[in-house]
């Protein structure tokens, strides 16, 4: 007996392992304003529809530069930028929170639609926005005043994922409240990046124009490693003309901060969202972690990781104490050691001020984790940054652990080879020993 195969049965049944796969996972996802301009972003909407139908649990993350750049031309106001970040004058921001609101509500409106026939009929999804970003000022950058351009301070990851377990949608704008009521204006991309590392997002998603990533021999590549992504990146030069890069750096920036996988997709090609989750070669490019060990730049929601770490060798007096508020200060010149969003690891470099050095301090690594050899990856990771900052070598000041810098090529020195800046806050009651490394 002949069995003629439905094709749509076979689809369906092979896609099905896709359905098991992603039920329940949290996704954030992240929509650049540019999108909303164009023709496929309805069929946007409807596919992020399906997923929600299927149980996944959606952030959406939306950007507004287009429409922020239009607005502002209407009221005759030029932006300035500074290494591709927007210059947000306090003038501004009125006009800035109008277009963000009118993103904001466009997409609501679709998320409301239900059309028979359509892909919404019957959805009656939730959509839940809300003041879950805390934000602070971006501050002074090469002498630039950014004004009322912000940085992620905070993320309200319980009530995300409150919204979350009420099958609701949560929908963010790339604007930023902060604890004096401000408003300030913030990257979708780092709003996103700090919304999936906080809520412990099982992927990322970027949409952008150009989709995949190619290099400058047109090869596709359809997945890189956290290891290869940076490659990639640190030679971006050498690759194919592309808007991706900015996708790319977003997919490493999340994927070093605990998120499993990280995806780039077009905009521009109807149904690469479904594609790229529901079928075996998917549509865009995948970043994944390679390790379960990350090191990373700091960032303010690790305070409280660094504090737990280093308060045990305060009391005892291997490191000196630092106030929260201190840590929260000097977090940029923090970088640390995170497995399973748990900070195992800490270290800071601190500039020394009219020299090329640098100090290296607070170097913790958590107790159960100190015989894995994880240590000399996090200071590696140090010297690197260091080079990165023009560093030519690298103090450090130790009551406790001689030996072990010692065997990290630091050679001792006295207290007069220090830079005189650092010299006259050498603590002599301490009589710490000093080391010095050479890069």
């Amino acid at each position: 007996m002949n069995i003629t195969k439905d094709p749509f049965l076979e689809w369906f049944r092979n896609v099905s392992p896709y359905f098991h796969d992603h039920r329940g996972k949290t996704i954030v996802i992240m929509i650049p304003g540019d999108c909303l301009s164009q023709g496929m972003f309805s069929g946007i909407v409807s596919d992020l529809a399906i997923l929600h139908a299927l149980g996944v649990r959606l952030v959406l993350v939306h950007g507004a530069r287009l429409q922020i750049d239009e607005e502002l031309h209407q009221k005759g106001f030029v932006s300035k930028f500074h290494k591709g970040v927007r210059i947000t004058e306090r003038e501004h921001i009125s006009s800035i929170m109008k277009a963000v609101g009118s993103v904001r509500w466009q997409i609501e409106a679709l998320f409301s639609s239900g059309l028979p026939n359509s892909p919404m009929y019957g959805a009656k999804i939730k959509i839940r926005s809300g003041n879950f970003i805390t934000a602070m000022p971006k501050g002074i950058i090469d002498g630039i005043d950014h004004q009322m351009t912000g940085k992620v301070r905070s993320v309200d990851g319980g009530a995300i994922n409150d919204i979350l377990k009420e099958n609701g949608i949560v929908l963010l704008s790339p604007l930023g409240y902060s604890i004096t009521g401000e408003v300030f204006n913030l990257s979708f991309a780092d709003i996103g990046i700090c919304v999936a590392s906080t809520i412990k997002a099982d992927k990322a998603i970027i949409f952008n124009d150009d989709g995949a990533i190619y290099d400058r021999d047109n090869k596709l590549y359809r997945e890189l490693t956290l290891a290869q992504c940076k490659e990639f990146l640190d030679g971006s030069d050498l690759h194919a003309p592309s808007n991706s890069y900015f996708s790319l750096r977003a997919c490493y920036s999340v994927c070093q901060r605990g998120v499993p996988r990280a995806h780039i997709i077009s905009s521009r090609d109807d149904g690469s969202l479904l594609k790229e989750l529901y079928t075996r070669d998917g549509d865009g490019t995948m970043v994944y972690s390679d390790s379960y060990e990350v090191v990373r730049q700091a960032q303010l929601e690790d305070v409280s990781g660094i504090i737990n770490l280093i308060s045990p060798l305060e009391q005892k007096g291997v490191l000196v104490k630092r106030s929260r508020e201190k840590l929260e200060n000097e977090i940029d010149y923090f970088a640390i050691l995170e497995k399973d969003s748990l900070v195992i690891g800490c270290a800071a470099l601190y500039p020394i001020e009219k020299s090329n050095a640098g100090e290296l301090a607070c170097v913790a690594i958590r107790k159960e984790y100190q015989k894995a050899g994880l240590a000399p990856i996090l200071l590696a990771y140090v010297e690197k940054l260091a080079a990165s900052r023009n560093i030519t070598e690298i103090y450090t000041l130790t009551t406790r652990t001689a030996h072990w810098f010692l065997g990290q090529g630091f050679v001792e020195v006295e207290v007069d080879a220090l830079p005189a800046s650092r010299k006259a806050l050498y603590n002599y009651q301490r009589n710490s020993k000093v080391f010095c490394k050479k890069l």
